[in-house]
């Protein structure tokens, strides 16, 4: 049977998600030199800020904490986009790691759609599937960059 996800854990993923997004555009930002991928990844912190927002928002509501990324996970991050961008900061190397890491958000995020969405609260179903939506417009504006 499948293990269904309370709505504070999937709000916590949500937010998670989404601070993780921060993170990595914060780290990845300085690498880029290329004026249309950094307007769209500056786009994306946009989208990402609103929806952190929203899911604090929620929170408080309910009076649930949201807490921060590992930072173990952070620094991993960090010390790979480093890694990654030291050679080859082009628009298509910086799109290439931009994509992966949307694509692992979607992949956890849409896992958990499934396996709650009949019994989610709508409030916390319709963020969900909102950064779903915004995470796969991302993946296909940064193919753009390809």
């Amino acid at each position: 049977m499948e293990e269904i996800k309370k709505d504070s854990e999937i709000l916590a993923e949500i937010y998670r998600n989404a601070q993780l997004g921060l993170t990595s555009i914060a780290d990845i930002l300085p690498e880029i030199d290329d004026l249309p991928i950094k307007e769209e990844i500056l786009r994306e912190h946009e989208e990402y800020e609103r929806i952190c927002s929203e899911a604090a928002s929620i929170a408080r509501k309910y009076d649930l904490e949201l807490k921060e990324p590992n930072p173990m996970k952070k620094a991993m991050m960090w010390s790979a986009i480093k890694m990654g961008t030291a050679a080859d900061n082009s628009p298509s190397n910086i799109a290439q790691m931009m994509i992966k890491g949307t694509v692992q958000g979607i992949t956890s995020l849409k896992t958990s759609l499934s396996e709650s969405e009949h019994v989610m609260d709508e409030e916390v179903k319709k963020l969900l599937m909102d950064l779903i939506e915004i995470e796969e417009s991302f993946e296909e504006k940064l193919k753009s960059f390809l």
